[in-house]
């Protein structure tokens, strides 16, 4: 058998390498070579070097877009509902969906728990991390009956491929990708070169087979070296766990879904028994204050195709120092401090000597424009010490001019608060719906002073 062939590529100009060097020589960068295997040419490539990169195979074909078939992939459901939300609909054949997230939040867990609903499929679970009692263990203490669930302790990708090409499983999970590596590399296990040329084995396989393949990543503070973001773009769907894995509740949310929409968020409770579905998220992100407190807020967000109602709190407090702190979690801290500059500007309230402290109820992390209004309003209850009525539900995006902009599916929003019992929101004028919601008073908005004259 021939001997593999290596290469160095520079990540920062591209250069190929010989032999591993701490400088690119063309470049000039530190530290920036890694491994990977070289490919060797194809004699057609070979032979005439114009047409290089394009020798393909003899039975691809040119066709119109009219001529390609549309009938979508069959999916099949992992009976919980949360889960199936975020991969679309459920789970496509040949689809590679990547799971990452930090080590002990969930994501073994949830994997054997999609492998017992999926009995009906013939599945093998790769565990490189543990070993096969540890993994039997955590099935007995979920309470699962997987009986006839095939496991396989290894992590030589060649040596994986050989024994799964022989067993033919319908649905496989490697855990994790940080402990495969590939012989061809002598880099260590978890080492980017060999992330990305095991993966890319692993996905090739899974492609030719109609296997569906789960992949578990860790993540570091970066989310650089463990694997994920190295490997988004080489598989079809990317799930991202959110939470503190000291917290009860969990969040499951689609960065990238060729199948789905993006952005999806499935919550789920950890109880003693495994990952529980939330059917109502929006009752564990509400308020659970007995009375009405100053600083409090509820918004309806939209997370994907779902809107969600969730609780902006507020603490505005003297500040002590020659520079005021402004902190904000789960919402981008930038934009609190261009809230407040239009704040004092259209609204003439200065807020200079205060400390601002922004909180999103439940760890729910928002990127949206629509918080702009809640935010603004929390924060100048609390600096008035007033609270806000209990049944009143803001959403908008602010301009630097102190217009209120409408945001997108603004009777979605509005119709899912009423749901919940809230009587009155504050939105953009634009937002407002052109039949009325029975039971809720609408108050639109056009400029920052009109909302702050509704209060």
């Amino acid at each position: 058998m021939a001997k593999t062939k290596t290469q160095y590529t520079c990540t920062n100009c591209g250069a190929i390498h010989n032999k591993w060097n701490g400088q690119c020589a063309d470049c000039k960068a530190w530290n920036c070579l890694e491994e990977s295997v070289a490919t060797p040419a194809s004699p057609a490539k070979a032979a005439n070097p114009r047409f290089a990169g394009y020798a393909g195979n003899a039975g691809n074909q040119i066709k119109s877009i009219k001529d390609i078939s549309l009938e979508e992939s069959p999916r099949t459901h992992t009976q919980m509902s949360e889960l199936d939300r975020v991969l679309g609909g459920g789970l496509v054949t040949g689809s590679v969906t990547l799971i990452g997230g930090d080590p002990g939040i969930g994501k073994s867990t949830i994997l054997l728990q999609a492998l017992a609903s999926l009995n009906e499929l013939q599945a093998l679970y790769v565990t490189g991390e543990e070993s096969l009692q540890q993994v039997s263990l955590r099935a007995r203490r979920l309470d699962l009956e997987m009986d006839d669930l095939r496991l396989l302790t290894e992590t030589c990708v060649e040596k994986i491929l050989a024994m799964v090409s022989i067993e033919k499983p319908e649905l496989m999970v490697i855990d994790s990708i940080q402990t495969i590596y590939t012989e061809h590399l002598t880099s260590a296990p978890g080492s980017v070169s060999q992330i990305r040329e095991s993966t890319a084995q692993l996905v090739r396989f899974a492609k030719q087979t109609g296997t569906s393949l789960f992949i578990v990543g860790h993540v570091t503070k970066e989310g650089t070296l463990a694997g994920p973001r190295v490997l988004e773009h080489m598989v079809d769907t990317v799930l991202y766990f959110e939470g503190d894995p000291g917290s009860r509740y969990r969040i499951l949310r689609a960065v990238k879904n060729r199948f789905g929409a993006v952005n999806e968020i499935g919550v789920f409770a950890m109880t003693d028994k495994g990952l529980k579905g939330v059917s109502n998220p929006s009752a564990i992100f509400l308020s659970g204050h007995e009375s009405n407190v100053p600083g409090s807020v509820i918004m309806v967000t939209r997370e994907g195709t779902r809107p969600l109602l969730v609780e902006v709190q507020a603490l505005v407090d003297e500040s002590h120092g020659s520079n005021p702190r402004r902190v904000a979690l789960g919402l981008e801290q930038n934009r609190m401090s261009m809230l407040l500059a239009v704040l004092h500007r259209h609204g003439g309230i200065s807020m200079f000597d205060q400390d601002v402290f922004a909180n999103v109820v439940g760890g729910v992390k928002i990127t949206e424009t629509a918080a702009d209004l809640p935010l603004l309003l929390s924060a100048l209850s609390s600096f008035r010490n007033k609270p806000l009525p209990e049944d009143l539900v803001v959403f908008g995006e602010i301009g630097l001019a102190g217009e209120i902009r409408p945001v997108p599916n603004g009777e979605e929003r509005l119709r899912e608060a009423s749901k919940h019992g809230f009587k009155r929101a504050i939105v953009s004028k634009a937002n407002v719906p052109q039949s009325p919601i029975k039971g809720m008073k609408i108050m639109p908005a056009q400029r920052l002073e009109d909302a702050l004259d509704y209060l």
